[in-house]
């Protein structure tokens, strides 16, 4: 079990948790899909990185149709991962690094492949199987019709139509995401009990907490009126002026304090981060009110441009509207869901979350312009106080992986958009950690299930390891600092600077942060801790984050 003293109390306050993208951080057995031995094999490399905790995203059995958010069983690891033992056997090594670990968890909905749902297909319409889902009768003189005009976050109708026992059109089942990810019904008392015994047995194996999947999901509006999302907004996004029937309901809220009352039974700190795309951010403080989520994700930051004065009022709505509820800010920059900030700070349009970009994207930047903010952008990140979080691979400097093939492409989004939408396959491209080696070190094989382009080559972790200036190494310097100087732990508002439009700077005791995003060279004197990019003759240029030492 990992360690409970004194100084772990709230770890999660300050905690960098790195998400850990199982089917592609290391092959262990040369499949092509990365596993939970390829994991333990490589934690070593996280706990010289300097993270606090992991987070795994689904490794439960599942027909992988969704990359195993669709899940068919979620007291079980999926094969193509590895086995239960395997699993116990990660969490061990990680916490004798001193590594917490997070699991993802999906309550949403189960794979179609799912023995409720197995079961609800052949049960009878108005049946407890049935009630576990969404079943509804459809419209239309023989119920022909969709039960709403909803759409799915995928594309296409939000309601698929059963073939029912004898062989006739039958009721329709709700998915907000793909067909084969049908919702549950969180209004009956027996999917709330499932859960509840499903938290417990990997608590009991071990986890230290949850990422909770779709947390503003999971109950919809009575009557499940019509429905039509703006064009313009994010797939996931619930407001809270023109709230969607679908998301972000107040009964979920419910939900989340039976769980905060279940992890709070165990020892050591465990924790719930919500996975909650809200606006604006004092509606998505609601979920990490005291006797709810621990954190939550800060989906505002994560999608705020690369522009100053932006940049500079997320920051202080997010320490403010979370403090005034007593839960840190959490920043992000990346996930699996989003296209990499190496190559997302530096696009010439707007991209809502889940598109995607793909070689005919317009205004596709160039990829040294985009590692360069990307890096500057993680060093203001990690200055702040708060938790943060990390995606694999933007250590690395990683860009989207655009040039990935129809064929090759596997994400439902694609698929459902028929190629209209590229989806998010490129920021789940597998690992780089040799240069020389068979998929650049990621499966002995050299097969790799994703495509991996050329340029990890020269970002495989290995040829940065020990290379001065190198984004490796200097996110470990960072991560090294952070803890040291206790940047993350502060408490209350950012004081800014005084600067020059384009700038940020602000100060943790003896630390000066600056950040010049978009303005003319800025002089900076001190002892350099880390930089993103060296001074020139002193002046710190555009694109670029340092940390200096200036006596008080």
């Amino acid at each position: 079990m990992a360690p409970t003293d004194a100084r772990d109390q709230e770890w999660w306050r300050s905690s960098v948790i790195y998400q850990i993208y199982p089917r592609s951080f290391a092959d262990s057995n040369g499949t092509g899909v990365g596993d939970l031995r390829g994991i333990t094999a490589r934690l070593d490399s996280l706990a010289d990185l300097g993270v606090d905790a992991i987070w795994l995203s689904p490794f439960y059995r599942s027909p992988q149709r969704d990359a195993g958010y669709d899940v068919s069983d979620f007291r079980d690891v999926d094969p193509l991962f590895g086995t239960l033992e395997d699993f116990d056997a990660m969490v061990a090594r990680a916490h004798e690094l001193g590594l917490r670990v997070v699991a993802d968890i999906v309550p949403n909905h189960s794979s179609s492949d799912h023995p409720w749902f197995q079961a609800a297909l052949a049960a009878a319409p108005g049946s407890p199987e049935r009630a576990r889902y969404m079943f509804r009768d459809g419209k239309g003189e023989n119920g022909e019709l969709p039960p709403n005009n909803w759409e799915s976050v995928f594309g296409g109708p939000m309601w698929t139509r059963v073939t029912e026992a004898d062989g006739t059109p039958g009721q329709w089942y709700l998915h907000i995401f793909d067909s084969s990810q049908p919702d549950f019904n969180w209004e009956l008392e027996e999917v709330r009990a499932e859960f509840d015994d499903v938290l417990r047995f990997w608590l009991d194996r071990g986890v230290d907490g949850f990422r909770v999947d779709v947390a503003h999901g999971l109950i919809k509006a009575d009557g499940l009126p019509d429905f039509v999302q703006a064009d313009d907004e994010a797939s996931m996004g619930g407001g809270a002026a023109t709230q969607s029937p679908y998301w972000a309901q107040d009964g979920v809220h419910e939900v989340w304090r039976r769980w905060r009352r279940i992890v709070d039974e165990y020892d050591g700190d465990r924790i719930l981060a919500a996975e909650a795309w809200v606006y604006p951010l004092d509606f998505m403080a609601n979920w990490v009110r005291p006797d709810e989520m621990h954190q939550t994700f800060n989906f505002g930051y994560m999608e705020t441009g690369w522009d100053a004065a932006a940049l500079r009022a997320v920051i202080d709505d997010s320490i403010a509207t979370f403090g005034a509820v007593g839960a840190p800010s959490t920043w992000v920059l990346s996930n699996h869901d989003m296209i990499r900030h190496a190559t997302r700070l530096s696009l010439g349009e707007d991209t809502p979350q889940g598109h995607g970009v793909g070689p005919e994207t317009p205004g596709l930047p160039d990829i040294d312009e985009g590692i360069r903010r990307a890096r500057a952008a993680s060093l203001l990140m990690l200055s702040l106080p708060g938790g943060a979080y990390l995606y694999q691979g933007e250590e690395l400097g990683l860009p989207e992986a655009v040039d990935i093939p129809g064929h090759a492409r596997q994400d439902p989004t694609w698929h459902r958009t028929e190629g209209e939408r590229y989806g998010r396959d490129g920021c789940r491209v597998p690992l780089p950690w040799e240069a020389d080696g068979p998929a650049y070190g990621f499966s002995p094989t050299g097969d790799a299930w994703l495509p991996q382009p050329e340029i990890y080559g020269v970002l495989a972790r290995d040829a940065q390891l020990g290379t001065e200036g190198s984004t490796l190494e200097m996110y470990r310097a960072a991560l090294r600092l952070r803890h040291e100087l206790g940047l993350g732990t502060g408490a209350g508002a950012v004081t800014w600077d005084e600067t020059p439009e384009g700038v940020l700077a602000h100060r943790v005791g003896d630390v000066h942060i600056v950040a010049n995003v978009s303005g003319e060279p800025f002089p900076v004197e001190g002892e350099v801790l880390v930089s993103s990019h060296a001074l020139e003759d002193g002046m710190l240029p555009k694109d670029a984050t340092i940390w200096v030492r200036v006596p008080e």
